[in-house]
């Protein structure tokens, strides 16, 4: 008979959070990183959560989106190996916790992304929204942190740990009593409100926060302080 999995689960956010925010716009539009954050948040506002009302009120074919946009991004060439971040992700101790994608694309788009950044053979599954089903299930609705857990197979909430960049997702992951971490860029100004327990510049801080999750540092002391400040 099979050993119960009861191994913690820690979700990983894909865009923006595993490589640095407005990349793309800052590279191929030359702008500085205050601008590309502007236009990233002008297009996030306009178009990045208007697929539900292009559905319901346009009949828009959500997969037909997702081809001419999501996955018509020049993603090839601008997103490339991540040496550092690879050495940290092999660093997790799978024998203790599970590390799983959590995304609001569609799996297409996820599986790409981790593929260019040549990680994809580093976590155990992907939880995404599927563009197939109607009505739309995506974080921060709490139904697509259910989803999450039944599909790592979590075995409650007080197991999952989650890091993203938006302050709305670690709220409700907060909220939900997931142990959050808010990743805040080294370009990108403090919020006036923390989202989570822990706020981050750079995911190499996270073997700070969880020592015991990471093979160089398992034994270690966390610095609790320093992690979860800014």
């Amino acid at each position: 008979m099979d050993k119960p999995d009861d191994r913690r689960v820690f979700f990983f956010d894909i865009d923006n959070c595993l490589y640095p925010r407005n990349k793309y716009f800052a590279t191929h539009l030359s702008l500085s990183a205050a601008d590309a954050e502007m236009l990233h948040m002008k297009y996030y506002e306009d178009y990045g959560l208007a697929i539900s009302g292009l559905v319901m009120h346009h009949k828009i074919d959500p997969l037909e989106y997702n081809r001419e946009v999501d996955d018509a991004l020049p993603l090839d060439g601008l997103l490339t190996p991540n040496p550092e971040l690879r050495k940290l992700l092999e660093d997790i101790d799978t024998s203790i916790v599970k590390p799983w994608l959590f995304t609001n694309g569609y799996i297409t788009h996820a599986q790409r992304v981790v593929k260019l950044l040549g990680i994809d053979d580093l976590f155990e599954g992907i939880t995404f929204c599927d563009y197939s089903k109607m009505p739309f299930i995506c974080k921060p609705l709490p139904e697509m942190y259910e989803k999450a857990e039944r599909e790592a197979g979590a075995r409650s909430s007080e197991d999952c740990y989650f890091v993203d960049d938006s302050h709305l997702n670690c709220v409700h992951g907060q909220a939900r009593g997931w142990t959050t971490v808010h990743l805040v860029e080294h370009d990108m100004p403090e919020p006036p409100t923390k989202a989570s327990r822990y706020q981050i510049r750079e995911l190499e801080s996270l073997r700070l926060i969880f020592h015991q999750f990471f093979k160089s540092t398992l034994g270690g002391r966390a610095d609790e302080p320093r992690s979860s400040q800014l």
